[in-house]
């Protein structure tokens, strides 16, 4: 439908003007020829007009196994030595005094910890598993477990940042931006990256961990809310004091009207990212009213499949516990997102401070009894129905948080509150896992006698990162963004390797 006219152009061009508009006119087509002619222009992307849609589906650099990847992350580092990184040794020498490294070069007298968990080895690969998951036990030979990887800091907020986007500060972009970045979207109606908190607030550093940094704002997160409607304003305005509501139809005219408005702007503005993220904005808000509400709408999964993400199931009996519902909930709408094309889901659970989180300061007992139930059953259903649907075999799944914890008791006087039983921040040797397609199941790395520190196949977060992207289908050395006259990376300027012990 035709909208108002667009204004008249300016008749006072100069010969400069003239010039330098045509040669970015001749060399913005001579790009996206090229461009198309490699597959990376997608079949929503046009260049006459000077825009490219920058979320158009792209080729990958290689055959990938995974289209979509869902990451759950625990924010606040849990345990590994009291989830799957079993140590004998530990066990053995509960109570003897050792040095630890409590933060960068500070080394005091501690006391070992052993853990009070229960062990037992599972399927045909025979990894650990601790009676904190007993329902993500039978999945175990899906799993490939990282037990060797680092990373930089003892801190929540750089840590979390370096997990999301290479580096300890804020500025980057997050994982799922350079998935989104580098593959665009299967779906124009829903957005390309999602993120999930947990209702009881989101990760520290905040929107950061899924900022698009120096890229074009088209490429950031979308945060749904924890609580409620995940997306608010999905509907039209509605009719009141008499007065007619904004139909579909007007809103498709309103919409047109704008686009045309910035295409124009965009055209005498090249090189200005923003305007190009602000015009598919506007479009997939639109399209969002009509496809998120059918994204979100739970009740049209039957009742087993609800029963089996805990999507009715009460709070827990702890205080701090909201239960397994909401994590269930939101790991149930990953598998309608990633189903209806969405590249990249993120779920944090854990939110607010200490036993709210992973941070096991004050107990490690107390805080597995509170956030093990709540993801146990969830991420167990995830893999269930991923496999059953036959999504697995295309989808990546990520689990961790943004460091590990210590072998040793929380030292006293550090916090409020004495907490022999508690664990404090450990960077130095951690454990993730990797689930889903192009993944080689089974345990991989180790940490010393102790669990304290990455000793075989030791592995720094960025090699992480690079076999994230390979298992996307992604090369990271050549997927680089050009800023600041320095070719970005997620893996930074230093030497980073995919671990191959994990890629089938």
């Amino acid at each position: 439908m035709s909208g108002p006219p667009l204004p008249p152009p300016d008749p006072r061009v100069s010969r400069r003007r003239f010039l330098g508009g045509a040669g970015s006119g001749f060399a913005t087509m001579a790009l996206a020829s090229m461009l198309d002619a490699q597959g990376l222009l997608g079949p929503r992307a046009h260049a006459a007009d000077g825009f490219v849609d920058p979320l158009a589906p792209r080729a990958p650099h290689f055959t990938p196994a995974a289209k979509h990847c869902i990451f759950l992350f625990m924010f606040g580092g849990p345990s590994q030595m009291d989830l799957f990184d079993y140590k004998p040794e530990l066990q053995k020498r509960d109570g003897v005094r050792i040095n630890a490294e409590r933060r960068r070069n500070e080394v005091r007298e501690a006391q070992l910890l052993a853990s009070r968990r229960s062990f037992r080895r599972w399927g045909e690969t025979g990894q650990w598993c601790s009676d904190a998951l007993p329902s993500l036990g039978p999945h175990m030979d899906k799993l490939a477990v990282i037990k060797s990887l680092y990373t930089d800091s003892f801190a929540h907020g750089s840590a979390v940042l370096q997990m999301n986007g290479g580096q300890p500060f804020t500025g980057h972009p997050a994982l799922g931006t350079w998935a989104t970045y580098g593959l665009g979207s299967e779906n124009e109606n829903l957005p390309a990256f999602v993120v999930m908190h947990d209702p009881r607030g989101g990760p520290i550093s905040g929107a950061s961990n899924w900022s698009s940094g120096y890229m074009p704002a088209a490429y950031q997160g979308t945060l749904f809310r924890a609580s409620g409607d995940p997306l608010l304003y999905l509907s039209p305005e509605p009719t009141r004091s008499g007065r007619a509501g904004t139909t579909a139809e007007m809103q498709r005219r309103q919409i047109d009207a704008l686009q045309r408005f910035n295409e124009a702007h965009a055209a005498d503005r090249v090189g200005h990212d923003e305007l190009a993220a602000r015009i598919a904005a506007y479009e997939l808000a639109f399209q969002m009213q009509v496809s998120a509400p059918e994204a979100l709408d739970l009740s049209t999964e039957d009742e087993a499949t609800r029963a089996m993400y805990c999507v009715d199931a009460p709070p827990g009996e702890h205080r701090l516990s909201v239960g397994p519902a909401p994590f269930g909930q939101q790991c149930l709408i990953a598998r309608r997102l990633i189903e209806r094309g969405t590249r990249f889901v993120q779920i944090y659970h854990g939110g607010g401070h200490q036993q709210q989180t992973w941070d096991a300061h004050y107990g490690v007992e107390e805080n597995l009894s509170i956030h093990g139930p709540e993801v146990d059953r969830p991420i167990a259903a995830l893999l269930t129905d991923l496999e059953r649907r036959g999504l697995l075999d295309e989808t990546l799944v990520i689990w961790g948080g943004e460091f590990g914890r210590m072998p040793v008791s929380q030292l006293k006087g550090e916090f409020q509150e004495e907490s022999p039983g508690g664990r404090d921040h450990n960077p130095k040797g951690f454990t993730m896992w990797l689930a889903g397609a192009g993944v080689k199941p089974g345990s991989y790395g180790e940490t010393d006698e102790i669990g304290e520190e990455a000793a075989v196949n030791r592995h720094h977060i960025r090699d992480f990162h690079a076999t994230v992207l390979h298992l996307m289908g992604l090369d990271h050395l050549r997927l680089s963004y050009l800023y600041g006259g320095l070719d970005r990376r997620l893996t930074g300027p230093q030497e980073a390797h995919v671990i191959q012990g994990v890629v089938a």
